[in-house]
């Protein structure tokens, strides 16, 4: 026989679970009406209080999370500023001061004079870096200078071809390239090339290069150019010489034409 509850037992119970479930107690605050409100309000008396958990706001701000600016989101990590090196031409116009208007190049030591100041280091400096250098340059003889700085030259993305290729030379990257794509514009290949073993030279850094051996022959025969490598500024593609042609200066014509045509004996 299950255990009898009296009316303050009931409610007692009831009120402890509505602890959990505010929706409950409203219901059990109507159904016990004014007969246990005194008990209920004992037992609410007794809950332990609890802080109240601040509600998470989502941002949809660019580059910070909680509140901490995060550098692998940021703009300028994921695209960053072309740096002005040797030979960059820069245009400088002063918006009041028309007068003080030149054109800079970055010198071999990476300094650029500036007109009626001292010269400044430009070299590894973006374009707004330098443009706040140059205010300060001349913020002694002008009033709040307003200068804008534009550049007007630099050393464009190339490639270079060599071997044995129509036209060897230095090349402009000017889209994505492949390296079959790049011995088409260097003239295609000669007869001596060995179209199997192109190789492709790209510096990792200052005193490291990593190279790759490319079949571009096998590539366009199968017709399957996914192994087909894209270039990046400053790659060398060398294409060498085949094995026939290396020792072709070493034999004598009529032993040339017999290997050329041995039907005829």
């Amino acid at each position: 026989m299950g255990r009898q509850f009296g009316p303050q037992q009931y409610f007692e119970r009831e009120a402890g679970a509505s602890m959990r479930c505010p929706d409950r107690f409203i219901v059990v605050l109507f159904a016990g009406g004014l007969l246990n409100i005194s008990v209920v309000a004992t037992v609410l008396a007794q809950r332990p209080e609890t802080p109240g958990e601040p509600v998470a706001v989502a941002t949809a701000k660019s580059g910070i999370a909680d509140g901490t600016s995060s550098p692998t989101l940021t703009a300028a990590t994921r695209r960053p500023l072309y740096r002005l090196r040797k030979s960059d031409v820069v245009d400088i116009a002063f918006t009041f001061s028309p007068e003080f208007n030149q054109t800079m190049t970055v010198q071999p030591d990476g300094y650029v004079p500036l007109k009626a100041a001292a010269q400044i280091y430009a070299e590894g400096m973006t374009v707004p870096d330098l443009g706040a250098v140059i205010r300060e340059a001349y913020r002694g003889m002008l009033n709040d200078p307003e200068v804008s700085v534009t550049l007007k030259d630099f050393d464009k993305p190339f490639f270079i071809a060599g071997g044995e290729v129509g036209r060897p030379g230095k090349y402009e990257l000017r889209s994505d390239t492949t390296v079959a794509e790049a011995v088409a514009m260097a003239g295609g290949f000669t007869p001596r090339a060995k179209h199997s073993q192109v190789v492709l030279f790209r510096r990792v850094s200052d005193e490291i290069f990593e190279s790759h051996l490319l079949n571009i022959k096998a590539m366009l025969k199968s017709r399957q150019l996914q192994e087909d490598m894209r270039l990046m500024s400053g790659d060398l593609i060398f294409v060498p010489q085949n094995l026939i042609s290396k020792i072709r200066q070493f034999l004598p014509a009529s032993t040339l034409s017999m290997y050329s045509t041995p039907t005829q004996f």
